[in-house]
């Protein structure tokens, strides 16, 4: 910890449980109807008229922690299913807009359904159909967003033969007039489906985007509870960007969000010559697996069980207390990263208040190995929102050299429903 006696920055606020862990309904009421209502994380291309009824089904069955995710999945798949007929009909009609819109906000509906992490049956079919509306959602628009597979070409034997992501080149992109890449790296519940939400707003500063997800999340194909898996997923897909003629290899960088956020740090430090820069948005490196941290955030800023979340993603299942055992295995401080001698250039920013990843990991990393840049953003929670972004965005404008607008990119971001 970094904090004077070895405590945590927010060590006063570690036994205080949040309001919206004692149900549903006040999840919905205290934490996720405001974002719904704007249209932003977790709610992107939501419309809150989907959500209102659902919402409102659940709290009659009065579902509250421990959830049972099967139950809890199937109540949005009515409304979900809804939409992807209403999508198809507007699509046989040659009603693109409207097609578009409906399959977006039924991937929004079933990304609630499997959020956190797909770990039951229906949660899991509710992340198949989710992708499926994405993809027929994102193909219709004005410029269209593509899923692409790109080789894993460093796989060993027990991982998947491909890394799937969503990518965008700019039409003005050419092998004489190559546009900068930003990598967006996804955290623990956000995937591809979702976070392509910023590839709009970067297209039109002339930048190519591509979406990818972190070891243990989405279709990630890297072995969930292997250090080294990293590594080689990034060795992939960053073999995969050199080859593309149209983007500017010496203006790659990567956004990392959460947990993607650790991953980004790897990434920093093991890549250090392939990435013009990296930013790492609330994420951790060390102390996210003391286990003193996982035996209380449970209840604390995440909207669900975040301990138990991140031994599934991590890749113990349901073991949570095997997890908070060996969690240290994945420390970028006790493996040796944080100090090694060459590092990318590295942005950290994170609100001071976080309560999912200490920010104590962000001053941890700036005492080690290379020189990092570093923002905090006072009396915020986890990732600093909204200044964060607009502090992020400015920092790479900078990098790619270009003369962007945050303003303006961060209102491509809110859904506004018309139909």
């Amino acid at each position: 910890m970094a904090a004077p006696g070895g405590k945590y920055f927010i060590q006063d606020k570690l036994k205080t449980p949040a309001a919206h862990h004692a149900s549903y309904q006040q999840l919905w009421e205290t934490k996720w109807k405001k974002p719904c209502e704007m249209g932003v994380y977790p709610f992107m291309f939501a419309s809150i008229k989907d959500f209102e009824p659902i919402v409102e089904s659940i709290s009659k069955k009065g579902l509250k922690e421990p959830y049972d995710w099967d139950e809890y999945a199937q109540m949005y798949f009515p409304k979900a299913e809804e939409l992807v007929g209403r999508a198809e009909e507007a699509e046989k009609a040659g009603e693109k807009e409207k097609a578009e819109e409906l399959y977006l906000r039924a991937s929004a509906v079933y990304r609630i359904s499997r959020f956190p992490a797909p770990r039951s049956e229906k949660q899991r079919h509710a992340w198949e159909e989710g992708k499926k509306a994405t993809r027929k959602g994102l193909a219709l628009r004005p410029h269209p967003i593509h899923e692409v597979l790109v080789p894993h070409t460093h796989a060993i034997a027990s991982e998947g033969p491909n890394i799937p992501i969503f990518y965008h080149l700019p039409a003005s992109a050419s092998a004489s007039s190559p546009a900068p890449l930003l990598i967006i790296m996804t955290g623990l519940d956000g995937y591809r489906t979702e976070l392509a939400v910023w590839m709009e707003g970067w297209r039109q500063q002339g930048v190519a985007s591509l979406v990818v997800e972190i070891p243990g999340t989405g279709d990630s194909p890297a072995l969930a509870n292997d250090p080294a898996s990293p590594e080689r997923q990034w060795s992939s897909l960053l073999g995969w960007v050199a080859s593309q003629e149209g983007v500017d290899q010496k203006r790659v960088g990567v956004w990392a969000f959460s947990t993607g956020g650790y991953y980004a740090i790897r990434l920093a430090h093991t890549h250090p010559e392939r990435l013009a820069g990296v930013v790492a948005l609330g994420g951790g490196c060390h102390h996210m697996f003391d286990g003193e941290w996982l035996d209380e955030v449970n209840h604390l800023e995440y909207p669900f069980d975040l301990a138990t979340t991140l031994a599934y993603k991590f890749g113990y299942g349901n073991d949570l207390e095997a997890f908070k055992r060996e969690a240290k295995k994945f420390s970028l401080l006790e493996d040796g990263t944080l100090d090694r001698p060459k590092c990318a250039r590295l942005l950290l920013v994170n609100g001071t208040e976080d309560e999912i990843f200490p920010v104590d990991d962000y001053y941890l990393a700036l005492q080690h190995g290379a020189v990092k840049e570093a923002r905090f953003v006072p009396n915020r929670k986890h990732m600093g929102e909204p200044e964060s972004f607009f502090i992020i965005l400015e920092w790479l404008y900078k990098l790619f050299g270009i003369q962007g607008n945050a303003g303006k990119q961060m209102s491509t971001i809110p859904s506004r429903p018309k139909y």
